[in-house]
């Protein structure tokens, strides 16, 4: 995603998540499938755009779970699925 910065993945606490200004949830679900996948089971990473109130930011991590409203990656930081502008790996 053009414009987000690259963060930690552990100064995502840091931030105030907030939803997308269009949900991409649904278009993103095959590829958020294939993140777990290889998360789980090759250990390679995604880099994960989301929404901030301080605008798009992006982390590079593996996925450990995926739920209908959120992904879970290291530490149990969780990332609502409503955030999600891309993903990519």
């Amino acid at each position: 995603m053009i414009g987000a910065e690259l963060i930690p993945k552990e100064d995502i606490p840091k931030y105030k998540l907030t939803r997308a200004s269009e949900d991409h949830s649904m278009e993103l679900l095959d590829k958020l499938r294939g993140a777990l996948r290889l998360g789980n089971e090759f250990k390679s990473k995604a880099t994960i755009t989301f929404q901030t109130l301080d605008g798009p930011k992006c982390v590079e991590t593996t996925v450990w779970t995926l739920t209908e409203d959120a992904l879970q990656i290291k530490n149990g930081v969780v990332l609502p699925l409503g955030s999600l502008l891309d993903i990519d790996y």
